[in-house]
């Protein structure tokens, strides 16, 4: 689902820009129905042996076309995002520079826009084509965490397997052609793991953070508050938006977006942020509150905004915006026609129908949460994955 992190692989075997309306579907339902929690108990996000994501067995998978784990091994591990839009890996070792042991170094990683999730809005169902591309692409990241001499492993699929009546069936013919061990997590998990990843980037004198996760499928928005001065941030409240920047594209268009058409995806989102908004509204918040996201868009904003000549993940991640550069930046990228967005380096073809969109769902979060900065990350669900991993290693067994 989530698009958390800015896609560069290449794979231009998706049939075809988001270009025309289509039909009233799910998209539209979505628009009045989110799943909204309360989490009064959160979890401290600087300790990621407390994230509860999953059952714990999940987090020690053995990797595919290999044997046991074997004590002598230097362990590394592996996590693997499948998103509706982009298949994600990281692979990393542990890093010893923490004190608390937590920090990893990553080796090897690959990234393709595989769009598993086209056209499930309507069909609810995951097509042929978008299938085959997604195995290809599953099948290059079991040879590099075999080719690693991977150890631990986590792979995980969000909204699109979640949504298709054939998700189950197809994770199956994932473990029966590649081996791979693919887990359908819940929006719960989903959001407790993006949070994990990039909570580090939360400004510490900051009381409270607005955190968002604007993905492919759906799109995920996380109160964070500090409960004393000095602890970590915890999860307050959350919610799990059924729209994300495929569902948006499919059933506005993204090719050609003008103002009227953007606002109807604007209003659309805001419509489905009302219980969040509601209730989040009693919780205070400070001087130093500010937007923290983790997802394509904002990263292709930073990454315009920089004037990059192409992606750099080095100058954007942990990238500080103002509230009027963001502002600037978005007319930019309305500005630009399909083919000028498809030319930009930090955009290209693959993402050029599908940025409009994610802009939509920011400028509804953005309106709702007035905030002077925002804070980029280009990191989010594999971090928080790998980080849970090495906890789980670190502690033993349980």
């Amino acid at each position: 689902m989530l698009a958390g992190a800015p896609v560069r692989g290449v794979d231009r075997g998706w049939r075809y820009p988001y270009g025309a309306r289509l039909p009233r579907s799910a998209v539209e339902r979505g628009c009045k129905e989110a799943n909204v929690q309360r989490a009064d108990t959160g979890s401290e996000m600087s300790s990621p042996d407390d994230l509860h994501a999953g059952p714990a067995g999940a987090l020690v998978s053995p990797v595919p076309g290999d044997s046991a784990y074997r004590p002598e091994q230097t362990p590394t591990y592996a996590a693997l995002d499948l998103g509706t839009n982009n298949c994600r890996l990281l692979i990393a070792r542990q890093a010893h520079h923490n004190a608390d042991g937590s920090g990893f170094r990553i080796i090897d990683s690959f990234s393709r826009i595989v769009r598993l999730g086209e056209g499930v809005s309507q069909s609810g169902r995951l097509g042929e084509a978008a299938v085959a591309r997604t195995l290809e692409a599953l099948e290059i990241c079991c040879a590099k965490m075999r080719a690693r001499g991977v150890t631990r492993a986590r792979s995980i699929a969000t909204e699109a397997c979640r949504m298709a009546a054939n998700g189950t069936e197809f994770v199956a013919s994932v473990k029966e052609k590649t081996g791979l061990d693919l887990e359908i997590v819940d929006r719960e998990t989903e959001a407790r793991l993006a949070a994990a990843g990039c909570a580090s980037l939360a400004d510490p004198a900051a009381k409270a953070v607005l955190l968002f996760d604007i993905g492919g499928g759906s799109s995920e928005v996380i109160w964070l508050d500090r409960a004393a001065p000095g602890a970590g941030k915890k999860i307050r409240f959350w919610v799990s938006l059924p729209l994300g920047v495929v569902t948006l594209a499919e059933r506005f268009g993204g090719v050609e977006v003008d103002d009227a058409l953007f606002e109807k995806m604007v209003d659309c989102v805001a419509l489905a942020l009302g219980d969040f908004i509601r209730g989040v509204a009693g919780f205070g918040r400070c001087p130093n509150f500010h937007l923290l996201g983790t997802s394509g868009t904002v990263t292709t904003i930073g990454g315009v905004f920089l004037d990059l000549p192409r992606y750099d993940r080095r100058q954007v991640d942990g990238l500080w915006m103002r509230d009027y550069e963001i502002d600037a930046t978005v007319r930019k990228l309305r500005g630009m026609p399909y083919r000028e967005r498809a030319a930009n380096g930090c955009i290209g073809p693959e993402r050029a129908d599908l940025v409009l969109a994610g802009c939509a769902i920011l400028e509804a979060i953005r309106r709702a949460f007035p905030a002077e900065r925002v804070r980029i990350a280009d990191r989010g669900l594999r971090e928080g994955i790998l980080m849970q991993l090495i906890a789980a290693d670190r502690i033993g067994p349980r």
